[in-house]
């Protein structure tokens, strides 16, 4: 028997615009971007179908692959040219042929619906989080610290209560 993830559970009623949706959005970054593009892609889509009423019902599943991929962007530096993978707007919504400003409309309301914002841990690559300073930050009796700055003991506090994504391998 197959569990899949809560994060993952997709309506039945939603599962083809699902699936049309990460399709395109598989091969998408398979051909320009990574695998953690895909696969955070692939949670977002399933958190938008859970969505009620669910937005990706409202048009054409190529607007709406561009809008997730463009918000994910958004989140995890994409358009900027100091970072790896590296892509302009421009270039990514050609790729699903829609114009830029149809895919700032809709990674928009993909932002908006899930409450995504830049460095928003929820929604980073996996290979960022290290360098992300917001998954780090914690207000221990009013002041405001990086964990793993503390000892390995309230690390794995912090961890055991979902505050922090991982106990991390080395201490600042």
């Amino acid at each position: 028997m197959n569990i899949i993830p809560k994060s993952e559970k997709v309506p039945k009623q939603m599962q083809s615009v699902f699936d049309d949706i990460v399709a395109l959005t598989d091969k998408f970054c398979k051909e320009n971007l990574n695998e953690e593009y895909a696969q955070l892609a692939y949670k977002v889509t399933a958190a938008l179908c859970r969505k009620r009423p669910s937005p990706l019902i409202q048009v054409h599943t190529n607007t709406w692959a561009c809008g997730i991929i463009y918000a994910l962007g958004f989140v995890n530096f994409l358009f900027d040219k100091n970072n790896e993978p590296y892509l302009s707007a421009a270039d990514l919504c050609e790729g699903f042929g829609v114009s830029k400003s149809v895919g700032f409309t809709k990674s928009k309301a993909v932002r908006n619906a899930l409450g995504m914002t830049q460095l928003d841990i929820n929604w980073c690559l996996p290979s960022l989080m290290d360098n992300n300073p917001m998954a780090w930050m914690l207000s221990i009796n009013s002041l405001v610290v990086d964990v793993r700055t503390m000892p390995r003991e309230i690390q794995e506090l912090a961890y055991q209560k979902g505050l922090i994504p991982y106990i991390p391998e080395n201490n600042l």
